[in-house]
């Protein structure tokens, strides 16, 4: 909803789409600095109240959101609600891991995927009805009574979850390092002004800082030695340029079909609608394929067909007619979606149970390092060959890397 609404918001408060970017960058920067603390507060306290917790701060911030008549506060606020969704969503994925059989992860996590992947395809249809007929704040309060019933459900039939023994240490400081690293990093990259020798030394300070803090800590916000098993990490990095695909298309779509072609944002919305739907049925059948056909096969497959969607968004300039480009995006929602459950799958496949919150943050931050990832190219790359092309080449990247998911003898003992 917010991205086919950010036409609409930037016109309304009279600033350019570059910096009403920020609702978007400022959400994903909050979802990738915190998740991987709150999988930690999850093995510390419990994953229930973690989940209860992270839903409650999202509903205050989306009620709060729709009183936001300047940008800055918007912005503020969205910190807010990134902050509920990033204690909520590596809660809710660790969750699974406990209570549901290894062997049983894959199929599982489909249909995670599939149900995310619906709100995510009804999100810009029902967004570009709303906006058009009562206004840019609908697509802020339409989410309360969504987290009101999560809330109630939640309580109700989540399983409690005992906390970790131990001494509770959470790295903080690390957390702000790394906010305070990728904030930086993206005003550099999309304003140019901030572009300076001191700015330079101060992100390869924070750099620093925040590599000799994860090194020192004793419960690190990244444990860098989980990078050393292969599968993790190629998981991981899997995800990462898979959501810089997924991000990419659903932020650049709204932007060159109505201010190029000049769709309007129902037809928009129908469009993504195409994409999203194709990504959570995709999504639901990866995770059924993924016993059968494995992991590797199914990551391989799901960059092969990213690669032939982008080259067919290089074409619209060609063939700008709604058939053309709802026939491409819906082979770009394959591509994006078969994957996924295998990637989330491996990653928490590779750890202990014990270790599942960490995990789960650890793959939720690179998740969302790709689509701001995605934000910054958007944002930067004005010609959206460039853009394509760019895409193309993190497709490329994902077919070799899908090898690192085969699974070696005696890992499931550890999984286990």
């Amino acid at each position: 909803m917010i991205a086919v609404g950010l036409p609409t918001i930037a016109g309304v408060l009279g600033v350019s789409l570059a910096q009403a970017s920020w609702v978007i960058t400022i959400y994903l920067i909050v979802m990738a600095a915190i998740q991987p603390i709150a999988g930690k507060m999850g093995d510390l306290y419990g994953k229930r109240t973690m989940f209860l917790l992270g839903m409650m701060l999202f509903l205050i911030a989306s009620a709060a959101c729709m009183f936001s008549f300047s940008l800055l506060w918007l912005i503020m606020f969205r910190a807010v609600q990134a902050l509920g969704g990033a204690i909520a969503a590596p809660n809710a994925t660790a969750l699974i891991r406990d209570v549901v059989p290894r062997d049983r992860l894959g199929k599982t996590f489909g249909t995670f995927g599939l149900l995310m992947g619906l709100g995510a395809a009804i999100g810009p249809l029902v967004g570009s009805i709303l906006i058009g007929e009562i206004g840019w704040t609908s697509i802020f309060w339409i989410n309360i009574p969504f987290a009101l019933y999560s809330l109630v459900m939640a309580s109700i039939y989540l399983p409690r979850t005992l906390p970790r023994s131990g001494e509770a240490t959470l790295d903080i400081l690390g957390a702000v390092y790394m906010a305070a690293g990728l904030t930086l990093l993206t005003l550099v990259v999309t304003h140019r002004e901030f572009l300076s020798a001191w700015t330079a030394v101060a992100l390869v300070l924070i750099t620093m800082l925040f590599i000799h803090r994860e090194r020192r800590c004793k419960a690190p916000l990244i444990q860098f030695s989980l990078f050393r098993n292969r599968m993790f990490s190629s998981a991981n990095i899997a995800i990462l340029l898979s959501n810089a695909i997924m991000y990419s298309t659903i932020l650049v779509m709204p932007v060159l079909l109505q201010t190029v072609y000049h769709y309007s944002m129902q037809t928009v919305g129908m469009l993504l609608f195409v994409f999203s739907l194709s990504m959570s049925a995709c999504s639901w059948i990866g995770g059924s394929l993924t016993d059968r056909l494995g992991k590797r096969r199914l990551v391989l497959l799901s960059f092969a067909v990213s690669a032939v969607a982008l080259l067919g968004y290089l074409n619209i300039y060609r063939y700008p007619n709604i058939s053309y480009i709802a026939a491409g995006l819906l082979v770009g929602g394959i591509g994006s979606g078969m994957g996924t459950p295998s990637m989330q799958a491996a990653s928490l496949q590779s750890v202990s149970k014990e270790m599942s919150g960490l995990a789960s943050g650890i793959f939720s931050t690179s998740r969302y390092i790709g689509g701001m990832a995605a934000s910054v190219m958007v944002s930067v790359l004005p010609d959206f060959h460039v853009l394509f092309y760019c895409l193309l080449i993190f497709a490329a990247v994902g077919l070799p890397l899908s090898g690192g998911l085969t699974e070696r003898s005696g890992s499931s003992s550890k999984a286990d």
